[in-house]
């Protein structure tokens, strides 16, 4: 085999390979030989075909295998040979081959560059700590009671807003002009026993407004207009009439934060619940505290690293990211601080991120490289049991398809990394703690 560099610019290399034709044609002499060994054809007794009629037969087959095989054989040894670290797939373009000639293609690739270890030690942040206030947890048991509110029957009134009337309706479209009679029931517009929060949200706009006054046992019509934008395109923009007629009328009364309430969720008592609650805050706020703390830590990395980052890794994580905006584009989502920006602009922005997102990842793959930093079997495993906690019901299938697919348990291992080397690196920074409240933990960053 014959290498010459061709390429060596920055992290851009290029090689012309030659792998000579009787190399090729050995190793297609000895594939065919193997297959006719195993062979089956009518005439022929099993491992006795003739090996002109096995190469008449599957020659071009092989050969395409072969040729195949050879690059990524040569590829391969190109990349070892040189102790290239390739960024991407490396580039293969065939510039010659012809029968019992010799095979000649072109390997392009990025290297990863030469990345510089920074000083930890010159690296000062900080780290937020917040407990929570009683004010904070009162908040919450009320939080929790106003989720476990009753409804209790009311009689003898009329419905008033924030009350529920249950109720059956029937809605059907007005008929078009010049034509009589009641329009047909549409799917979706009929119900029994159903639950209605009067002047509440949930229903079509000005359904529920028109419920105010009514009695258990009172029929009213209801008249409405779908939004254009509704989602059903037989109903949107349509006008309708739903025949309704209530049936009881409750209220939604929240209980006191007591034994009795702590209890029907599962504590023994309100101490144990008030502790709960506080743990939970606690969690809360010490995530938030290291998800500051770690933005901090890699803000300051971002500052020291200096290197060059492969074009086409920031061209490939450019294009997930742009994917994104245009999608957001064209369904109106953009944030705020881009809608007044033109295309270009944002380009330009977004292939920043990029840029940034790469040089950090290879940054904190190199300490963790050269630390001896990995994820082990126990760490991943924890992290699939947990994913698959977020499923009750479909542990086991979760589990299952973590063994039969390596990838997706991989891209659970990426995170644990990251985190491990973040831990690493808070160990040998200049890390101060200071006490603040949630208020102004929870405060967003300020430019």
């Amino acid at each position: 085999m014959q290498v010459t560099e061709v390429a060596n610019e920055g992290l851009k290399r290029a090689y012309t390979v030659v792998v000579p034709a009787g190399d090729i044609a050995a190793e297609r002499q000895k594939r065919l030989a193997e297959l006719g060994r195993d062979l089956r054809l009518p005439g022929f007794r099993p491992g006795k075909v003739p090996a002109k009629v096995v190469a008449q037969r599957y020659g071009q087959a092989v050969m395409g295998e072969v040729l195949e095989q050879s690059v990524n054989k040569a590829t391969d040894q190109v990349v070892t040979d040189r102790g290239l670290r390739p960024a991407l797939q490396p580039k293969i373009e065939l510039v010659n081959f012809a029968p019992e000639a010799d095979l000649e293609f072109k390997v392009e690739l990025e290297v990863l560059p030469e990345i510089p270890m920074p000083d930890f030690s010159g690296i000062a942040v900080e780290r937020l700590k917040a407990e929570p206030s009683e004010e904070q947890v009162e908040k919450a048991l009320e939080t929790i009671a106003s989720r476990n509110r009753k409804l209790e029957d009311i009689t003898e009134k009329a419905a008033e807003k924030g009350e529920v009337l249950v109720c059956d309706f029937v809605g059907r479209l007005d008929p078009a002009e010049g034509e009589e009679g009641p329009g047909e029931p549409f799917p979706g517009g009929t119900a029994n026993d159903m639950p209605v929060e009067v002047d509440g949200p949930g229903f079509i706009p000005g359904f529920t407004e028109q419920l105010t006054g009514m009695r258990p046992g009172e029929v009213r019509e209801v008249k409405v207009t779908f939004p254009e934008e509704y989602g059903s395109k037989e109903l949107a923009g349509k006008k309708a009439t739903f025949t309704v007629t209530a049936k009881g009328l409750k209220r939604s009364v929240t209980p006191p934060v007591d034994e009795e309430m702590a209890k029907s969720i599962g504590f023994e008592t309100l101490d144990a619940l008030k502790e709960a609650v506080r743990g939970s805050l606690a969690q809360e706020y010490d995530n938030l505290s290291r998800l500051k703390v770690k933005r901090a830590l890699l803000d300051a990395l971002a500052e020291r690293a200096d290197f060059p980052v492969p074009e086409g890794m920031i061209e490939s994580e450019f294009a997930q990211i742009w994917q994104r905006v245009e999608a957001d584009m064209k369904a109106g989502n953009l944030d705020e601080d881009d809608k007044g920006k033109n295309e270009a602009a944002l380009k330009a922005e977004y292939r920043g991120i990029a840029e940034r997102r790469i040089r950090l990842g290879l940054l904190l793959s190199e300490i963790g490289r050269t630390n001896n930093i990995s994820v082990s079997g126990d760490e991943l495993a924890r992290a699939m049991r947990q994913e698959a906690s977020r499923y009750p019901g479909q542990e086991q299938q979760v589990m299952e398809f973590f063994r039969k697919n390596p990838q997706a348990a991989d891209n659970l291992r990426s995170p644990i990394f990251e985190e491990k080397v973040v831990d690493f690196m808070l160990e040998l920074a200049q890390v101060t703690e200071r006490q603040v409240s949630p208020e102004d933990l929870t405060a967003p960053a300020t430019a």
